[in-house]
């Protein structure tokens, strides 16, 4: 039975080209991506070994062929880190991130009158918010869990221009927080309500691992209109596992949309 490193492995090669590591296309190719063997040639091992990591037979690869396996897929930085944590060579995490917010993180979020912001928990949870950043996302309706809300909520399918990509994103970011503390309580809890909503099942089953956030969302606002918005993400170094999102209009049309938010704040 495949493993969770195993089912990984496949979907990354599956995402892989031929043409992407140099390899002929060929005729009789039946997968969409690299054959085992191609991977497996690629990583320096042997074809017996490559498959027995993507059967589940062998879950446990020195750093040395992880790192190879990781070049052979083409993984970006995250995702060699996920595969680093599924094969066991890198520790999880060693416990829950802290929900309180220090006070002067909450002042300097008051501050920023004309950028909404807010920190993110260990679960994607909304742990404190400056009034824009809630006007922005309608009050967080039903739930201040982002990931509960992109699949759960009604309303932040309509608010999302390009909904579909910003669901894929936030899950890709979700599959590395799992990895990194599997048995948090937290973290499963979500997993199980999302777990309901077929959209999430058929993302999550992508096995996608994403690090770096989206770098701009357009948001489709009742009361703002289209608002085009960069993000910056920043690591909380006082508490770690919580991250600064703060966003930033950069069109003349957008900044008055946020305007609008923030007169209807009063």
């Amino acid at each position: 039975m495949p493993s969770a490193l195993g089912e990984f492995l496949q979907a990354a090669r599956d995402r892989v080209r031929p043409a992407d590591v140099g390899l002929s296309e060929g005729e009789r190719r039946r997968v969409p991506g690299l054959r085992r063997e191609e991977v497996a040639m690629l990583a320096g091992v042997s074809v017996d070994y490559y498959m027995r990591l993507e059967q589940g037979r062998e879950t446990a690869p020195s750093g040395a062929v992880a790192a190879g396996v990781g070049r052979a897929l083409r993984l970006d930085e995250h995702g060699l880190g996920h595969l680093y944590r599924l094969a066991g060579l890198t520790p999880p995490r060693a416990g829950a991130t802290d929900e309180r917010v220090e006070d002067d993180l909450l002042g300097l979020l008051g501050d920023w009158r004309a950028h909404p912001a807010f920190v993110l928990g260990q679960a994607f949870d909304v742990l404190a918010a400056n009034p824009l950043a809630e006007a922005l996302f309608l009050g967080f309706p039903g739930t201040r869990n982002l990931l509960e809300s992109t699949f759960l909520v009604p309303e932040m399918r309509g608010l999302y221009s390009d909904w579909d990509v910003v669901a894929r994103n936030t899950v890709a970011g979700f599959r590395i927080l799992h990895a990194a503390q599997p048995a948090d309580d937290r973290i499963r809890r979500v997993l199980d309500r999302v777990g309901a909503d077929a959209d999430f099942r058929a993302m999550w089953a992508d096995r996608l691992v994403v690090g770096r956030r989206l770098e701009s969302k357009t948001f489709h606002h009742p009361h703002g209109g289209e608002i085009d918005l960069r993000i910056q993400t920043f690591d909380v170094r006082a508490a770690p596992g919580q991250e600064l999102v703060v966003y930033r209009a950069v069109t003349d049309a957008s900044r008055a949309g946020l305007a609008l938010l923030n007169d209807r704040n009063g």
